[in-house]
């Protein structure tokens, strides 16, 4: 049972860590960033110069550079679960007379997201650009709280439209800007952000029939081995009839390729499915991720938040916050149907 021990410490460890990124998100004093900072002092004068240098520049490149990193990752690890899905589970389950038309659906899935992931990566998120500028500004209305008329983004030298912010990882500003998705390599605004929530429903979906389906085969296998029926001697020499844990144990030890699998796929279901009902909230009550952020804090575009300084509106009026919000079926709209600038035609 220590297998079990372990394992079972693992996965609080790993649920504890999803809890405490959900609770601390775009904050900028985060237990981890404080553990970060705090285990780099204690072992900085132990790392070698070049180490340190290696390891900054790997992080600033996965983390603050457009990188096809991510991308590959994703491929591999999707292409290891599919790998060890069709080479042990699709045979078990023919073998348990599982329907064709029941094992299909993992591989459709698999085609209808690769599509919205390929949009993803592909499609314009909305960048602001000289050509299209006059016709953003007019898109949404500042609200005066989070967006002021008038900020001129330093980089791009374009006063910012409402709703837009500039990513420092793509070097641009992005017209209703959700956040930059290291996953897909590009950054998340009016023209993808449909395409990236259909990504994410197709993934948990894609994860969740897959899980099931093994969990399944997995009961098929417990039931035909007459296992549940079976007693063994424990360490007092006493005999015990196998329980639950008895029965996950020789899981393990008799499928643990395919049991890991569905570990994986459990932990990329429960992290996902949180995520895809956060962006779905905020699909249905127009609003971006940036946008959450800076509400939490109360920022806007051109002030930092300090006790003596609040911009945007008073504490009494914060039932207002949601001012770009239109309906249920509108913000919907906006999303699958995002609003283009007005393009003025040349006389």
């Amino acid at each position: 049972m220590d297998f079990l021990t372990l394992f079972a410490i693992y996965v609080g460890v790993v649920l504890t860590c999803i809890a405490l990124v959900c609770k601390y998100s775009g904050q900028q004093q985060s237990p981890f960033g404080l553990l970060f900072d705090s285990v780099t002092k204690v072992i900085a004068p132990w790392t070698p110069l070049w180490l340190q240098s290696f390891t900054q520049r790997t992080l600033h490149m996965l983390f603050h550079q457009r990188n096809r990193m991510f991308i590959y990752l994703h491929i591999l690890l999707e292409g290891a679960v599919y790998t060890e899905f069709t080479y042990e589970v699709f045979g078990y389950c023919r073998d348990m007379d599982t329907t064709l038309s029941s094992l299909s659906v993992p591989y459709v899935l698999l085609v209808v997201k690769s599509c919205f992931f390929y949009l993803c990566i592909r499609r314009e998120p909305g960048t602001v650009t000289k050509k299209r500028h006059a016709g953003q500004l007019q898109v949404y209305p500042y609200d005066k709280r989070m967006f002021h008329p008038g900020v001129c983004c330093p980089t791009c030298q374009l006063v910012k439209p409402a709703r837009s912010k500039h990513c420092r990882v793509c070097n641009r500003c992005v017209q209703r800007f959700d956040h930059h998705c290291v996953w897909v390599n590009n950054c998340i605004g009016a023209q993808n952000t449909r395409y990236f929530l259909l990504y994410l429903l197709s993934v948990c979906a894609m994860a969740a029939d897959m899980a099931l389906l093994t969990v399944d085969m997995l009961l098929h296998a417990v039931v035909r081995s007459g296992i549940l029926q079976a007693r063994y001697i424990d360490d007092d020499g006493q005999q015990q009839q196998a329980g639950m844990l008895f029965v996950i144990q020789h899981l393990f030890l008799t499928f643990p390729r395919i049991v890991f699998m569905l570990g994986f796929l459990v932990f990329v279901f429960l992290l996902l499915a949180g995520y895809t009902m956060f962006h779905s909230y905020l699909a249905l009550v127009n609003q971006t991720s940036n946008e959450w952020y800076k509400g939490r804090g109360n920022v806007c575009q051109h002030c930092h938040p300090s006790p003596d300084h609040f911009c945007g509106l008073p504490a009494s009026d914060q039932s207002k916050r949601w001012f770009y919000s239109r309906g249920v079926l509108r913000n919907l709209g906006e999303i699958f149907f995002p609003l283009r600038p007005v393009q003025k035609k040349d006389n």
